[in-house]
């Protein structure tokens, strides 16, 4: 598979959102202040581009074309808006901002603060035909183990055959995996004026690594700014619930992204509310809990969950209990993002005939 360059082989959106230098950030969200790269009306598509940030870091080197060179890929194989960053003279520190590259903000035009912003996600094209899968500085969900031999960082450079990725075990086997690609990171800037490291998610969204929001899904962000300022980043070709190593499989993505604004009451109701994002796909409801304990991350979801189904289906917190107890899916999104995350899936057949179709 050839490299997805900028501008290049479009699909027929709206509008496009580029991830070079100057329409991204580096560790760091959006602030109200923040301007926007882009101003979109409710309703409208957007093309976006985005980089991961593996390849890029200062651990490893902070040049892609030599880190991923040293796999074997050639310099013409590293896409150029990731070596146009490394090459910008941003100034990252590792000790103030998270690891992710950021693009946008994207500006909704009228969005207020306790509108939802729906994001329908499209399709999403490989813009590279490789990734990483790194775990670094005792992070990831067995710190003081791993790395092992007392490395920092220990990089595996992953591939994708098709719809299957490709993991080298070193010795000329290889073992293999679907490819599920979604955005680990989707969010709105938080309120108020303080820039907020890329890692932890929130209330805003950002860092869920909620792998069931690809292509088919919708996300609903409680705006929090005006304007919204929606944002993408966290490229994954695939990851799994947990993504125990610190990352998955990062890789780069372009996304087809459509982002409507809800302002009726039922919307802004559940939103304020619910303690974090929620979504859903063809299939179910897809509700988070976050938390820096995993344990309370679970009772936040729990909550959310009753929530859900008290607001949109009049269903009584005890019957609602009883019914995630029987027949909905509690798992854990990530335990590697300083705040924990869990979500639960509630098959929307299961709940529909109960009140009519509303947003999310």
């Amino acid at each position: 598979m050839s490299l997805l360059l900028l501008g290049r082989d479009l699909p027929d959106t709206d509008h496009y959102l580029p991830s070079d230098p100057t329409h991204v950030a580096w560790g760091l969200l959006p602030t109200a202040a923040t301007a926007p790269r882009l101003t979109v009306r409710s309703g409208e598509t957007v093309c976006v581009d985005t980089i991961s940030h593996e390849g890029l870091l200062a651990d490893q080197g902070r040049d892609p074309a030599a880190f991923f060179g040293a796999a074997g890929i050639s310099t013409a194989g590293v896409l150029p808006d990731v070596v146009a960053l490394a090459e910008s003279g941003r100034i990252h520190d590792p000790g103030v901002q998270g690891p992710h590259v950021i693009t946008g903000p994207v500006a909704v035009d009228g969005a207020e603060p306790g509108d939802v912003l729906e994001v329908e996600v499209g399709p999403l094209y490989q813009r590279a035909p490789y990734g990483v899968i790194s775990n670094r500085h005792g992070r990831g969900a067995l710190p003081g183990e791993y790395p092992l031999d007392g490395r920092d960082v220990v990089s595996l450079i992953a591939f994708a055959d098709g719809d299957t990725g490709r993991l080298p075990l070193g010795d000329g086997r290889d073992i293999r995996f679907p490819l599920n690609p979604f955005l680990g990171i989707m969010g709105v800037a938080p309120a108020g004026d303080r820039p907020h490291n890329s890692i932890p998610p929130g209330r805003h969204g950002g860092n869920l690594d909620v792998n069931l929001f690809g292509t088919g899904s919708r996300l609903f962000l409680p705006v929090q700014v005006p304007g919204a300022l929606f944002y993408v980043g966290d490229p994954h070709f695939a990851q799994g619930d947990g993504e125990v190593a610190l990352t998955a499989f990062e890789a780069p993505l372009r996304a087809q992204l459509r982002l409507t604004l809800h302002r009726d009451a039922a919307a802004r109701s559940l939103a304020a509310r619910l303690t974090s994002p929620w979504g859903r796909d063809t299939v179910q409801h897809i509700v988070t809990g976050l938390d820096r304990d995993l344990d309370e991350a679970m009772r936040a979801c729990t909550r959310n969950a009753l929530t859900l189904l008290e607001q949109r289906y009049a269903v009584p917190p005890a019957v609602g209990l009883a019914y995630l107890s029987a027949a909905a899916d509690f798992e854990v999104s990530q335990v590697v993002d300083q705040v924990q995350g869990v979500h639960c899936r509630i098959r929307i057949a299961d709940v529909a005939p109960l009140a009519p179709e509303v947003a999310g």
